[in-house]
Parts: structure tokens; sequence; C-alpha cells
């Protein structure tokens, strides 16, 4: 018995960490009204919850990207795909050096809520994350990408 509330709360802890793709109509309406006033011309692809958090995916012209509001439609982050030639140089370096014959396949500039600018760079299946002079910070793997992909090959 103590090893299967032991698994439950362990299932309920990893299936949290996962973010929930919402209808645009399940999404708070300071959230879309937030939305529409930062990207008038944008278009939401797809939106998503991760805890408290909601992100959308949207088009703007040739401009993509992704947003994430808190649920009183306060903008946290933006996420704008970039050339991968715009990443700082030390990006470019450290692929180069620690992932030799690997070549970054995607771009974005990360940028919070409080100004803080970062820098994404997808090699593999994998992003790593770079402060806003190119020095390495973290990865990080996508799980439902992961999860995705092993359902489409079985």
């Amino acid at each position: 018995m103590k090893n299967l509330i032991i698994l439950l709360a362990l299932s309920l802890s990893v299936g949290s960490a996962y973010s929930q793709k919402l209808k645009e109509a399940d999404v708070p309406a300071a959230v879309k009204e937030s939305f529409k006033k930062n990207y008038p011309t944008g278009k939401a692809e797809k939106w998503e919850k991760e805890g408290d958090v909601y992100e959308a995916e949207y088009e703007m012209g040739k401009d993509e990207g992704s947003v994430t509001f808190d649920a009183s439609g306060n903008v946290q982050e933006t996420e704008k795909e970039i050339k991968v030639s715009e990443l700082p140089k030390g990006v470019s370096d450290y692929v180069n050096k620690n992932m030799p014959g690997k070549k970054i396949k995607e771009a974005s500039k990360i940028t919070t809520a409080a100004g803080v600018v970062q820098y994404e760079a997808e090699v593999g299946e994998v992003d790593y994350i770079f402060d806003a002079d190119g020095k390495f910070l973290k990865k990080e793997e996508d799980k439902e990408k992961d999860d995705d992909d092993k359902k489409k090959k079985d």
C-alpha cells in the first residue's frame, strides 16, 4: 500500500510538469486581451498551460515566437525566433567546442518581464540556453517532444 501511494504521488508530480494544450475558449479573457494588445496583428496558433502560466505560440507576419502570461494577463516572458547568425558568438563557439560536427537547427531570443535577455539554440532535440553574452547556462530536453516522437514510432 505504501508503495502504491508513493507511485501515485510520483505520477502526479511528473504529470504536472507537462504543459496542457488548451482551446482558445479555455484561456482566461485577461490573457487573450493582453495577447491582442501586445500582438495586434499576431495570430495565436496554439495555447498551452503549465502550472499557472499560459503560453501562446504565434505568427505575426514573418515573425514566429511565443509569449507567456500569468492568469491576470501580465507578460512573463517572450521568445522570438531569430536567425542562427544573430546569436552571440559565444553560442557558436560553445557548440563547435562541445558538439563537434553538430549544427544549430533553430535559434530564439528570450526576454523576461524584467528585461533579462537569454538565447536558445536547438541542437538535435535539445535546447541550450545562454546568457546575453553567449555564456552557457543550461540545457533543456523537451520531454513532451520525446514522448510524441515515441508515439509516432509505435
